[in-house]
């Protein structure tokens, strides 16, 4: 590979990107175009990337970003339609992929095809996460395609192994593909959470801002090679290491959570515009590669139209019948509420027991609604794995013999690629402001108004230990402004009009004392379940940055 094309490249596709930013555009779509015209330029070499480079150097920190902002709570809380859409959906589209492509084309073998269906099943959500947070789709769409994105890679991959193993002749671990998919799934889980602890460890030890976020990078690299090697699932690998760090991030300084957001923040726009581009760049020669092999450039992009189409007709159907299965259960659920008085008492006692442990009610049973449903059927835009998936095929068997099919997957995964994107990323956002899904504002003023309680418990605390024994050197009057601020909801470290008060050191350190109270309140609440993870997440962030502003007048005085 050309060090310099690729640096062209990089700076080519983040130029594009701002651009389109400014504009208001969507930069992956825009950025596919773009690297598609610039193809066609006589001389504009091949971008010639691995596989192993995509899937070892791109993936991991961009599922590890994913799943470090993401959460262990905020994945459980969504399990059941996160593991429908990640693992069954990926399943079904593989052999609903397979069974067609084996009937339509002549001399295709069905292992060949279910490779093919391997290759193309797994939706990438960071276009349909980036155009979400935009518009401002409800939490809970936004978790669950989240949630879909860091599983569903691991079950194309894993699925991808047995095809390829079972056409190549390849080894693998176990010859029972359940007992593959239960070895990589296990194995690469339990590793990435060992990883994630053994880094939590050192992490304390480190003191360091810096070298904690050095040690960060260097953990899903570490977390997907590592299970690799062990022929275990990398990317479950990579989303475990990322939850058990996110779960303890509270253990570390400010500076470090603070630095750590900025760093991966740029990894994705760095990375992503990258696999933007270069989807695009190839597009030219992929089309070669087909002429190539000889094989009949019209036919072979016509069977890919007829997946793309396939791939998207699956995942409405499967959406519309988990979105039947939910309403079913809740119109079950409130049948046998109604009908079944020692059912009602014990519900009663359940909720009057989460109520006096602080604990909000259960929400049992709350299908998504049909706008909801409508948006994520529509975001199965393919991505990163796709390509890579293609691209990893062998050239030839364990036999020596050519691996047939090879060139046809690759141009049909192209295809679906870049179709989906088209189609599905460009009439995302006028699909979303179409529907006027309804606001989650009210949930998350109640979630907010939660959080806002234990805030003002742990500040009265705070200033009720501070009254009764004062720090030395504190007037009474800074005391009293102390009593204010603290009042004032997360605001705490907000600027106060009056020099004196803003010069002490004293009343600084207060401050600091009192944002630290705060975190520790709210993050044992959201760890006992009382506190909803996303409004925890965005107070925990604002605390920081008040932290920071209060620290950094600190170190300007020494």
């Amino acid at each position: 590979m050309d060090i310099v094309l690729l640096f062209v490249v990089l700076l080519g596709a983040i130029g594009v990107t701002a651009l389109a930013k400014r504009k208001g555009l969507q930069p992956a779509l825009i950025i596919v175009v773009v690297g598609f015209g610039v193809s066609f330029i006589p001389g504009v070499p091949r971008l010639a990337v691995s596989s192993e480079l995509i899937l070892g150097v791109v993936l991991p920190p961009l599922l590890y970003s994913a799943a470090l902002n993401f959460s262990m709570f905020r994945f459980l809380r969504n399990l059941r339609p996160i593991l429908g859409l990640g693992v069954s959906l990926v399943i079904i589209t593989a052999i609903a992929v397979g069974f067609v492509a084996s009937a339509i084309v002549p001399g295709l073998a069905l292992g060949t095809a279910i490779l093919l269906g391997a290759v193309v099943a797994p939706p990438d959500a960071v276009t349909a996460a980036a155009i979400g947070n935009k518009l401002g789709l409800p939490r809970r769409v936004m978790d669950i395609l989240t949630g879909e994105s860091l599983v569903n890679d691991a079950a194309a991959l894993t699925l991808f192994t047995i095809a390829v193993s079972a056409i190549a002749g390849t080894h693998t671990l176990f010859a029972n593909p359940v007992l593959l998919f239960a070895y990589a799934a296990i194995v690469g889980a339990l590793l990435g959470v060992a990883l994630g602890v053994m880094a939590n460890i050192l992490r304390r030890f480190l003191g360091n801002a810096g070298l904690e976020t050095v040690l960060g990078i260097m953990l899903p690299f570490a977390a997907y090679f590592i299970a690799e090697q062990l022929e275990a699932s990398g990317v479950l690998a990579v989303v475990f290491a990322a939850f058990a760090v996110g779960g303890a991030n509270n253990r570390v300084g400010y500076q470090t959570r603070l630095q750590e957001k900025q760093v991966w923040s740029s990894f994705d726009v760095l990375l992503e515009a990258f696999v933007f581009a270069y989807m695009g760049l190839q597009l030219r020669f992929v089309v070669g590669d087909v002429v190539e092999a000889k094989l009949p450039v019209g036919l072979v992009f016509a069977l890919g139209g007829v997946i793309l189409l396939l791939v998207m007709l699956v995942r409405p159907v499967f959406v519309s019948a988990l979105y039947a299965q939910g309403a079913l259960q809740k119109r079950g659920f409130e049948k046998r509420r109604a009908g079944s008085k020692r059912f009602r008492q014990r519900l009663e006692r359940a909720a009057a027991t989460r109520r006096n442990r602080g604990r909000p009610p259960r929400r049992d049973f709350e299908p998504m609604t049909v706008p909801e449903a409508v948006v994520v059927s529509w975001a199965g835009m393919r991505g990163v794995v796709t390509i890579a998936a293609a691209g990893a095929i062998p050239l030839s068997t364990n036999t020596g013999e050519a691996f047939l099919g090879r060139a046809l997957i690759q141009a049909v995964a192209f295809t679906v690629a870049v179709g989906t994107l088209i189609i599905q990323g460009a009439t995302l956002p006028a699909l979303i402001r179409r529907l006027r899904l309804p606001s989650d504002d009210a949930t998350r003023r109640e979630n907010d108004a939660r959080v806002l309680e234990v805030v003002r418990a742990a500040s009265g605390r705070v200033v009720a230990e501070f009254t009764s024994s004062p720090p030395p050197g504190i007037a009474p009057e800074m005391l009293e402004q102390f009593r204010m601020i603290a009042e004032q909801r997360t605001k705490a470290a907000a600027r106060q009009e009056g020099p004196d008060l803003e010069g002490s050191a004293v009343f600084d350190t207060l401050l600091l004392t009192l944002l630290r109270a705060q975190r520790e309140a709210v993050l044992a609440e959201r760890n006992r379940g009382t506190l909803d993870p996303n409004a925890v997440d965005t107070l925990i962030e604002r605390l920081d940055y008040q932290e920071a502003a209060v620290a950094s007048r600190i170190e300007n005085r020494l």
